[in-house]
């Protein structure tokens, strides 16, 4: 399936790479630009009125109102086209305050109980101690389900054996008062099922959560509103964890539709391991959309995987060697598909790589490794130095063919010279995209 930031994303990145390296730009050039966001935005199941308000703003801002002073129209177009994403996207992020009973309700297939996990290992990275209770004995396996993925984090899960959800909610609340925070995973059904409104209800007086989270998968599209609206009548709804975005040409229609419900999106799910988990930013997510890059979640992530800044730094300014390509490798493999990390790379959305290239990057990754560890320390500072006869020692050593060694110095090669091509962080500091670095706070 084509994944959100594959659709969305490469439409938005190319239309703003159009509009950045176009020779002219005049109230036509605008017009045409504004015809192609909308088909880009309907494509990606966002609502046509709200695509048609965004639209207009545009058009009113770039062509009625007075251009403000130190911008160009190209770059005023560009900074417009961003502030209006954002808020059809969600404004500005939501507050997190750290809960101490959260709620989990939401559709059946929608990757809740898988959601819950991935909350409840964010809250563990944080060091705080969380604990699960099943609540859902509608779904076969559901709270076996829920123990094996807590097991994995080592956190514990009450589950009850008579299969009471009223009596699990109690038994879970003595249980784990000491603990900072508890989560309930609740059966998951239509909002408008009355079995699920009741059950909802009473353990909601049980629980009395701080944060009653709704999970709602990307491919719902604009029809995520509509729930949205009717979870939020039923248990008053705090935040909307949406799943599913690696998934889906839909995601646009998503984010959109439940941004307008006054429960703002906390979370998203960008694919099936328990790291593919992001807060929720609309400023980082609008502008790795417009291939503008997002470094400051570049960073984190990269913390995460215990990689260290310089190389991050290194590796952004294309000066990196083969032993910290070795490290980017691993860390990368930990952060998830290297699309995804290379989105953050400011720029990086708007280069035309051959079909397939990253692709084909993961599958060698693994080789690739075995290739490094078998060369000397000298070669994997010096890669230039790795002639005929030392490419034929390293391929016997790892065990790969000679094809494989020339293919990584070349894959190497080519990531280099793609880095130094975007310019590294001085890239957003030159030409049209100096005062935009500094108008939308870009920390670089």
């Amino acid at each position: 399936m084509i994944s959100m930031l594959d659709n969305l994303g490469k439409g938005l990145s190319a239309l703003i790479k159009k509009l950045v390296t176009g020779t002219t730009i005049d109230k036509a050039s605008v017009e045409q630009l504004l015809k192609d966001l909308r088909r880009i935005l309907l494509q990606a199941d966002v609502d046509a009125a709200m695509a048609d308000e965004l639209i207009a703003n545009i058009l009113k801002q770039c062509l009625e109102q007075k251009i403000p002073a130190g911008l160009t129209l190209r770059e005023h177009v560009l900074k417009t086209i961003y502030d209006e994403l954002v808020k059809l996207l969600g404004k500005a992020p939501a507050k997190l305050v750290d809960k101490k009973r959260i709620m989990f309700i939401g559709l059946f297939g929608s990757g809740k109980t898988t959601s819950i996990a991935k909350l409840a290992r964010y809250y563990k990275k944080k060091g705080k101690r969380s604990a699960l209770v099943a609540l859902d004995y509608h779904r076969p396996a559901a709270p076996q389900q829920l123990k094996q993925l807590g097991d994995q984090l080592k956190v514990p899960v009450h589950i009850n054996d008579s299969k009471d959800p009223y009596a699990c909610a109690k038994e879970g609340l003595e249980k784990f008062g000491k603990y900072d925070i508890i989560i309930f995973d609740t059966a998951g059904r239509n909002a408008l099922d009355k079995e699920l409104a009741d059950e909802l209800k009473k353990l909601g007086e049980i629980i009395k959560p701080d944060e009653v989270l709704l999970t709602i998968p990307a491919d719902l599209g604009k029809v995520a509103r509509k729930q949205s609206e009717e979870f939020n009548k039923l248990v008053g709804i705090t935040g909307v964890f949406v799943t599913k975005m690696d998934g889906t040409a839909k995601a646009g229609g998503a984010l959109a539709a439940t941004s307008v419900t006054g429960a703002k999106v906390k979370f998203i799910g960008t694919g099936e391991k328990l790291e593919d988990f992001e807060l929720y930013n609309p400023e980082r997510f609008v502008s790795r959309l417009l291939g503008l890059g997002d470094l400051q979640t570049l960073l984190e992530k990269a913390k995460e995987t215990d990689m260290k800044e310089e190389t991050i730094e290194k590796i952004v300014e294309g000066k990196f060697t083969l032993t910290d390509f070795y490290e980017q490798i691993e860390a990368m493999q930990k952060m998830g598909p290297m699309s995804k990390v290379l989105s953050m790379v400011p720029g990086a959305g708007m280069m035309k790589l051959p079909k397939g290239v990253i692709e084909k990057q993961e599958q060698k990754m693994k080789n690739y490794k075995h290739i490094i560890n078998s060369m000397t320390k000298e070669e994997r500072e010096n890669p230039e130095m790795i002639n005929a006869s030392r490419i034929k020692r390293v391929a016997k050593g790892s065990g790969r063919p000679e094809s494989d060694v020339r293919e990584l110095l070349n894959q190497y090669k080519q990531m280099k010279k793609l880095m130094r091509s975007l310019g590294g962080q001085a890239g957003l500091k030159r030409g049209a995209f100096k005062n935009l670095a500094k108008q939308f706070g870009f920390k670089l």
